[in-house]
């Protein structure tokens, strides 16, 4: 089983504010994989967002990172089998870090609940969590 992954879930907020409360901290893992050039040479950042963008998109996907946009509804609730689907293929990419958006910070507890349990648990550490404002 390859290391613990890194997870950072990040609710509430609009939509660009959570695009761009990960595009600062994905700078900040670029920015500290590059100090370790065995380390950058390797890595890749997936984010998962939920939700639909109302203008321009600050973050694209690249060779090192991964952008999933789900359309709105519940991770846990209505979207359970999407959020599955799309982590088990990122699962297969060699990855440092997953970054997770979701537009509501009611379920979070669901979700960290589905994340702690098998499969999951073996693939992610303990989540830090980063709740935006409304």
């Amino acid at each position: 089983m390859p290391p613990a992954l890194a997870l950072t879930l990040v609710a509430g907020g609009s939509y660009a504010q959570r695009e761009q409360a990960i595009a600062k901290l994905c700078e900040a893992d670029a920015a500290s994989a590059s100090a370790s050039p065995s380390a950058a040479a390797s890595a890749c950042i997936a984010v998962v967002l939920e939700g639909l963008p109302a203008g321009d998109l600050l973050l694209q996907s690249s060779g090192r990172l991964l952008i999933h946009r789900i359309a709105p509804g519940c991770f846990c609730c209505i979207g359970n089998l999407t959020m599955k689907v799309t982590l088990n293929r990122l699962l297969r990419q060699p990855l440092t870090h997953l970054y997770l958006a979701v537009a509501s910070s009611a379920h979070l507890d669901n979700i960290q609940l589905t994340l702690a349990q098998p499969p999951y648990d073996n693939w992610f550490a303990p989540a830090s969590l980063l709740k935006l404002d409304a």
